[in-house]
């Protein structure tokens, strides 16, 4: 598949420590780019990861041509809306844990 330029949405503690000093040791991945709720603290998490992206939107990262894949590091109850955003973009996609908090399908998809 060859190198892999990942986009994470959300900015939060957990992945300070896990998830971007992760996908700047595996071979063939790269965070290239994130979105936070708070453009300015996105931007320094950017700048202290050396992320060369900073998004605007959710929508215009997971759409970005310089983006392959989507890491969602947000609150639970985002989760479903984000990841089924990816899956319409057509690119894989990492999810913080479930991917919806409840098991009973809150919507049905296409």
């Amino acid at each position: 598949m060859g190198h892999m330029k990942w986009g994470m949405i959300g900015c939060g503690s957990v992945t300070e420590r896990k998830s971007a000093p992760a996908y700047s040791v595996v071979e063939d991945f790269s965070l290239k780019g994130v979105f936070g709720r708070n453009r300015s603290k996105a931007a320094d998490y950017a700048r202290r990861h050396n992320v060369a992206l900073v998004f605007d939107s959710v929508m215009e990262l997971v759409h970005s041509d310089e983006i392959d894949a989507v890491y969602i590091a947000t609150p639970p109850d985002s989760h479903e809306e984000l990841a089924l955003a990816v899956a319409e973009a057509r690119k894989p996609c990492c999810i913080e844990k479930p991917m919806a908090p409840r098991s009973q399908r809150v919507r049905t998809h296409p």
